[in-house]
C-alpha cells in the first residue's frame, strides 16, 4: 500500500508542473494579444509601402490634380477595392473635369444617402483589365465595373472615352490611370 502511494505522489509530482503550465498565464500569448487589439483594422490601402511602385490609389493622392476624385473614392468607401491587386484601369477626372459639373453636383454626391449613385458614377472609371492607351482602337468597347461601357473613339490620333479627351497615362502596381478632362456619367437605367 505505501508502494501505490508512493507511485501515485510521485505521477502527481511529475504531471503537477505541466498542469500548472497549462493554466499559467502566458506572458506572451497576453502580449499578441494586445498587440492585436492595438492593429488598426484595414483593407490593401492601410498597408504602409514606401518601397513598392504605388496603386492607383495612392497616384490619386499624390496627385494635386485630382483631390476631388480621391475625396470620393474615400466617400463611397471604394479605397480599398482600388488598392486590391487588380488589375484595372481608371479613367481618372481632374479637378477641373467635375468643376464643369452642374453646380453643388459633386457636393451632393459626397454625402452618405448618395453613396450608392456616388459608386455607381465611380465604378463607371474603372475597369477589370489593364488598357493601354496605344492599344485602343476607334469604336473599341470596354465593360465598366459598374456593368455598363465605355466607348473609345480616335480623334485626331488620339484616344477618348465617351467624348473626354485622355490627357496623360499613368502606369501604378495594380493597373494604369488613364487622366481624363471630363467625369464620364453612366448611361440612365432602363
Amino acid at each position: 500500500m505505501k508502494k501505490n502511494l508512493l507511485k501515485s505522489l510521485m505521477v502527481v509530482a511529475l504531471l503537477l508542473p505541466s498542469i500548472y503550465s497549462c493554466n499559467a498565464p502566458n506572458e506572451e500569448k497576453k502580449e499578441d494579444a494586445a498587440k492585436t487589439e492595438a492593429t488598426p483594422a484595414g483593407g490593401q490601402a492601410s498597408v504602409q509601402d514606401d518601397q513598392s511602385a504605388k496603386d492607383i490609389v495612392k497616384v490619386a493622392v499624390g496627385s494635386k490634380d485630382h483631390t476631388t476624385l480621391v475625396a470620393a473614392i474615400k466617400a463611397a468607401e471604394y479605397v480599398d477595392v482600388l488598392a486590391n491587386t487588380g488589375p484595372f484601369t481608371v479613367f481618372a477626372p481632374t479637378n477641373a473635369a467635375f468643376d464643369k459639373l452642374p453646380k453643388g453636383t459633386v457636393e451632393g454626391l459626397l454625402k452618405p444617402e448618395a453613396k450608392k449613385d456616388l459608386r455607381n458614377i465611380l465604378e463607371y472609371h474603372v475597369s477589370v483589365g489593364v488598357f493601354k492607351a496605344e492599344s485602343f482602337k476607334d469604336g473599341q468597347v470596354i465593360g465598366q465595373a459598374n456593368g455598363d461601357n465605355v466607348t473609345i473613339k480616335m480623334v485626331n490620333g488620339k484616344p477618348t472615352v465617351n467624348g473626354a479627351n485622355i490627357l496623360a497615362s499613368i502606369p501604378a502596381s495594380n493597373g494604369i490611370i488613364h487622366v481624363v478632362d471630363a467625369v464620364l456619367l453612366p448611361p440612365k437605367k432602363k
